[in-house]
């Protein structure tokens, strides 16, 4: 590591990339502790992963800035061994994670990335934004005045502190406040303590206790490759996310890898997998994180939080933090994609919506994505082979039939070509299939042109077919087994 990229990563405002990921770890604690629920283990079970994720990957990762830590999407995915089988086949499941998410970085796979399109990365954006407020509302939904009066209260330090001074992010102003008034006012609302169980000692190295046998290897092998695809997919594209907030780019195979040693030594010291956080990242370049130190503090604080500062912490009122996540969610929320639903093209808008609408209703970020994948490609598909044009020359004194062939030829569009040859209209004709602008991509395309010269000299045509460029020549080589072009 050169002295530039050691200021840069780590040296660069310490005290504003400090506070910036105490604002996230704020953000990170009722999350983490509903998702912990969420997979069927104990609150301090997700803490600890965090923790450990939070440390690991601020050295190991390859997004600087970029918070990590005990997802909902990879708790949907453990939720059901968790139940099937209990925690220690679920840490084992996560070593294995790991070990995939390594393999997985040390292959360069982040290049897979390319494949997901701006308006997925949109639609994924705003979808967890959608789930990360509609998280909060079980907290206040029929609650006593004094949880909206603490809600109301919160709300309004964090917006309006700001006019007032940047010096200190408004969320953690926000928290001190209201917890000093609800201790002191005696108010009537939930605290942390009434989440659940908060660790109370230092997390411990030990290996999953499990046979380490094919029998295990069965039972986790499953969901320890979902695991593993939902925390890549979820994070790289936090990871593009924070490239776009801050016009830089990440190195994205290194923070594959540096996920699964994460998420190795998470289950290794008794916590469960995790991957990027999009909501807290956010918060966290927002309020000025920009280098590795802040992802560090941000682990680090929210084990001092949680052990050293228990009591305190305690007392914190969950109306605070819904208050905190209702502006990371506000934050997170793409408000110019609305605009933009009109002013891009409809097939945009519709992979976008798309992503939304299946994240939202199911909930798994990682379906959403796959849906607005899907259907990228297949608009895509659809718009170039539309592209394709056939256009005959007849030229009646030579005796000759000249098709000149424009566009892409592949699985899509090779119909369209078979059906633009009138073949009837050839007989005693030299036919010559000029495709010097035109490129055929893979066997559907190879097979639909030699389908139209079998078609041609059925009909008692000659045949010829000129201009293929290097590489369609070599791949009609390598794969066409018909007689048509085979002899020809």
């Amino acid at each position: 590591m050169t002295f530039s990229t050691l200021r840069r990563e780590w040296l660069r405002r310490p005290v504003r990339e400090m506070l910036a990921g105490a604002v996230a770890t704020v953000a990170l604690i009722p999350e983490v502790i509903a998702f912990s629920f969420a997979a069927g283990v104990d609150p301090q079970v997700g803490l600890y992963a965090s923790f450990v994720i939070g440390v690991v990957i601020a050295f190991a990762g390859g997004r600087p800035a970029m918070i990590s830590a005990a997802a909902g999407s990879v708790a949907l995915v453990a939720a059901p061994l968790v139940h099937a089988h209990g925690l220690p086949y679920l840490l084992a499941a996560g070593l294995l994670a790991g070990a995939i998410q390594v393999l997985f970085g040390a292959l360069r796979l982040g290049v897979l990335m390319r494949f997901v399109s701006k308006s997925v990365r949109t639609g994924f954006v705003n979808a967890l934004a959608i789930l990360i407020f509609s998280a909060q509302v079980p907290q206040v939904l029929g609650a006593a005045w004094a949880t909206w009066a603490v809600l109301l209260a919160g709300l309004a330090l964090i917006y309006l502190v700001p006019l007032v001074t940047r010096a200190i992010p408004s969320p953690l102003i926000a928290i001190l406040v209201l917890t000093a008034a609800s201790i002191g006012l005696h108010l009537p609302v939930r605290t942390v303590a009434d989440l659940g169980r908060l660790p109370d000692a230092l997390p411990l190295f030990a290996w999953p206790s499990v046979p380490f046998d094919l029998g295990t290897l069965g039972i986790v092998a499953g969901p320890a490759l979902a695991i593993a695809a939902v925390g890549l997919l979820e994070s790289m594209m936090t990871a593009g996310v924070v490239d776009d907030l801050t016009q830089t780019s990440s190195a994205r195979n290194r923070e594959c890898a540096g996920l699964g040693l994460a998420n190795m030594a998470s289950s290794l010291f008794g916590g469960i997998a995790g991957c990027g956080m999009i909501g807290q990242t956010v918060s966290n370049v927002k309020y000025g994180g920009r280098g590795r130190l802040s992802t560090l503090f941000a682990g680090a604080f929210l084990l001092v939080l949680m052990v050293a500062l228990k009591p305190w912490v305690s007392q914190v009122p969950v109306a605070a933090l819904v208050a905190v996540m209702v502006m990371v969610s506000v934050d997170t929320f793409d408000w110019s994609s609305l605009r933009g639903l009109l002013a891009h093209p409809k097939v945009s808008s519709a992979v976008m919506l798309a992503t939304v609408a299946t994240t939202v209703a199911t909930a798994n970020l990682a379906l959403g994505v796959g849906v607005g994948v899907l259907l990228s490609g297949v608009f895509f598909a659809f718009k170039v082979a539309g592209l394709l044009d056939v256009a005959a020359e007849r030229d009646e004194a030579a005796g000759r039939l000249t098709y000149r062939v424009a566009g892409q030829v592949f699985f899509a569009s090779a119909d369209a070509f078979v059906d633009s040859f009138d073949t009837g209209a050839a007989a005693g004709l030299a036919v010559v299939i000029d495709v010097a602008k035109a490129h055929f991509w893979d066997v559907t395309a190879v097979a639909a042109l030699d389908k139209v010269v079998a078609r041609f000299r059925a009909q008692g045509a000659v045949v010829d077919v000129v201009g293929l460029n290097q590489a369609s020549a070599t791949l009609i080589d390598r794969l066409d087994k018909g007689p048509a072009l085979g002899g020809a």
